[in-house]
């Protein structure tokens, strides 16, 4: 199997079930030409993430790493109307992006975008209780998401559904002597699911136009 053959096997499954979506579509493209990392969700990941929450019927959702929008506007699109969800960015371009993406999308009354560092912003979320979250998906910086799943933990409910990506970071999850701090950070996380007691949780290896990944998922108990 090759990298090749992964994409044209995404690519089919993405004529099949995601259909063209001007919103979405402008999404990556406004992404690429500001020259954001290309690190958004596949569309197969994107329509997974929204299957997930509607499944989940959440009505709040926390996103941890917003980047261009593209997998925002994919959950936001899951929520009732008077459904709420809060995505923390770092990066001010891409918050600036990301924006103007969720309001081309014509999701602004129902995204709430925080610029600033999530290990500094979570804490405020949490100050002015918005949670619990139905759902919390991590997508940021992969060495803090020890950290992050702290937090998702206190900001969730029995129930709750904690999504996490880039979890097998092309498989070099596997090393324990890796020196990249990616790799460190997505091993402790790992290991937090593994023996966390509130927590039952799987990962999925994924392959496509990504590359060779994976989720995880877990619910809380």
């Amino acid at each position: 199997m090759t990298q090749k053959q992964w994409t044209a096997v995404d690519s089919y499954f993405t004529d099949l079930f995601v259909r063209p979506d001007p919103a979405l579509d402008a999404a990556l493209q406004t992404s690429t030409a500001a020259g954001l990392p290309p690190h958004n969700v596949s569309p197969n990941q994107g329509k997974l993430l929204l299957l997930l929450a509607q499944i989940q019927g959440a009505r709040t959702i926390l996103e941890i790493g917003t980047l261009g929008g593209y997998s925002t506007i994919w959950l936001a699109r899951a929520l009732p109307s008077d459904g709420r969800l809060i995505t923390l960015e770092a990066n001010p371009k891409h918050a600036e992006v990301a924006r103007a993406n969720i309001a081309h999308a014509g999701l602004s009354d129902i995204v709430d975008l925080r610029l600033g560092q999530a290990l500094s912003t979570l804490p405020q979320i949490a100050a002015e209780g918005n949670s619990p979250f139905d759902l919390i998906f991590i997508d940021a910086d992969k060495p803090n998401n020890p950290d992050y799943f702290k937090w998702a933990l206190k900001l969730s409910r029995p129930g709750s559904l904690i999504v996490a990506d880039n979890v097998v970071r092309n498989g070099a999850v596997i090393d324990a002597t890796s020196s990249d701090p990616s790799v460190q950070g997505v091993r402790r996380f790992n290991e937090l699911l593994a023996s966390e007691p509130r927590i039952s949780a799987t990962a999925i290896q994924t392959v496509g136009s990504k590359g060779y990944d994976g989720f995880a998922i877990a619910i809380v108990n």
